[in-house]
């Protein structure tokens, strides 16, 4: 077992993305053999978003929401022009994703991602596509935005890619960890 323990400075690469014109795919179907659902949150506590964050991100080093100034996440999840998107089947759930429209013209793909257990299932295409389709049917969207970094999951700039959106930005940033960080948790 590899854990980097809290304290670890690490270097990263933060690539930006973008998708200008509204994909020729059409809203996609659950998996066969899927037993999903896909619920919107309205007016979630800052507990379940974060709940979500972690389950999804702990191996991935996500931990800049949980250093926002109290009431700062349960303000942006109100917003009406936040949406807060949760994968469930078996009575848990398997991802989430978040589109954040409150800039004029653009839908951020705030946050996207399975739980472990859910990655390899076949149902993150299902969810990314409905999560970019999702952004595309915010009134007034001319441009649907997301990044991802070198800590994320390793096949995630690449199937963001697939789904047709393109780099435009790289930056290169460090972090201290704030957790302990399970490497063995991270696929290949």
């Amino acid at each position: 077992m590899s854990i980097q323990p809290a304290g670890t400075k690490l270097e990263y690469t933060v690539t930006y993305l973008e998708m200008t014109h509204h994909p020729r795919y059409p809203w996609p179907v659950m998996p066969v053999g899927f037993p999903g659902n896909l619920v919107r949150a309205e007016r979630p506590p800052d507990w379940y978003f974060l709940s979500l964050y972690d389950a999804v991100g702990r191996d991935y080093a996500w931990e800049d929401m949980h250093s926002e100034p109290p009431g700062a996440v349960a303000d942006w999840l109100a917003d009406p022009k936040t949406s807060l998107w949760t994968l469930l089947a078996h009575g848990w759930p398997q991802g989430f994703f978040v589109i954040d429209a409150r800039e004029a013209g653009r839908s951020d793909l705030s946050y996207f991602g399975l739980v472990p257990e859910a990655v390899g299932k076949g149902v993150g295409r299902f969810l990314l596509q409905t999560a970019i389709l999702t952004g595309w049917s915010e009134e007034g969207t001319e441009k649907v935005t997301v990044n991802t970094c070198t800590l994320d999951h390793p096949r995630a700039l690449g199937l963001y890619q697939w789904a047709g959106f393109d780099p435009v930005r790289r930056e290169t940033l460090t972090r201290v960890l704030t957790r302990p960080r399970d490497l063995s948790r991270i696929p290949d």
